[in-house]
């Protein structure tokens, strides 16, 4: 082999081994980028869109991916399918983790989705029948806000009104005598042309094509407790990518576009 041959094959195998160690470092700091965020549709998977050319700005490819239901979100978190989530309210949370040994952790506020109570069959809750037939979710956290709306406005009587996991068990009156029947939240809006009163959680009515502003015939006020957060894992939490999307999801531009889109059927808890 000539000398200029020799040059030429020894270039070549540099220039291949920087291709592949380009190729690895690129591959490996565009997966470090990425960020997979489980939610629910409306309105966790809409407010994340928004944030998602936030985010690009600072280098981070935001994945989001939508659910159905309030358990997998955080099942996918836990199993590190997802990085975060963000769907739930604190008592759902706490419930989750006590009753899976699980310590799912919060990340930062960000909205508050006021619970209501709707029907298809009367247009004002003075309306309601004796024996009257309402569905509320089955989770114990959601389960107990609809109870606790109930009781706020003297349809039944719980035992402890300030209690955030009322249960069926703990009514103490129910002069109308109601007929409960619990289902998955994601049902509910469903229920309606069957039942008089169906409990129904924001999201899921906003999918449903409801104005909670005004189709709901009780509705918690702007001072509920029931803030949804971003959560994450106590590994990961103060993960900047993960702290960057806290950032954007409190940021002006997002507090804006939640008053803006929803017109108080959703608001910013920052």
């Amino acid at each position: 082999m000539t000398k200029m041959n020799k040059l030429i094959a020894i270039f070549s195998a540099l220039l291949l081994l920087a291709g592949c160690s380009s190729s690895t470092g690129n591959g490996g700091e565009a997966a470090s980028q990425k960020l997979v965020v489980a939610a629910t549709a409306v309105p966790h998977a809409e407010i994340l869109k928004q944030v998602k050319p936030i985010l690009a700005k600072e280098g981070i490819d935001l994945e989001i991916k939508v659910f159905a239901d309030y358990v997998q979100p955080n099942v996918q978190v836990l199993e590190k399918s997802v990085d975060a989530n963000y769907f739930q309210t604190k008592p759902y949370l706490d419930a989750f983790n006590r009753e899976r040994g699980t310590n799912l952790t919060i990340v930062t506020g960000v909205h508050i989705e006021p619970f209501g109570a709707y029907s298809h069959k009367i247009k004002s809750i003075d309306q309601l029948p004796d024996g009257a037939s309402v569905t509320l979710p089955n989770d114990p956290s959601n389960n107990s806000r609809a109870l606790l709306l109930l009781a706020k406005h003297g349809l039944i009587t719980l035992k402890d009104p300030s209690n955030e996991l009322s249960t069926l068990k703990d009514i103490t009156a129910n002069p109308k005598q109601l007929k409960f029947r619990e289902l998955e939240a994601a049902m509910l809006p469903r229920t309606l042309d069957e039942v008089d009163l169906a409990l129904i959680n924001t999201n899921y009515a906003l999918a449903a094509g409801l104005n909670p502003t005004k189709d709901a015939l009780l509705i918690e006020d702007k001072d509920s407790p029931y803030v949804n957060y971003l959560v994450a894992r106590p590994d990961n939490k103060d993960d900047p990518r993960i702290q960057k999307l806290a950032k954007a999801l409190t940021s002006p531009e997002i507090k804006a576009y939640i008053e803006q889109k929803y017109q108080g059927a959703v608001l910013p808890a920052f």
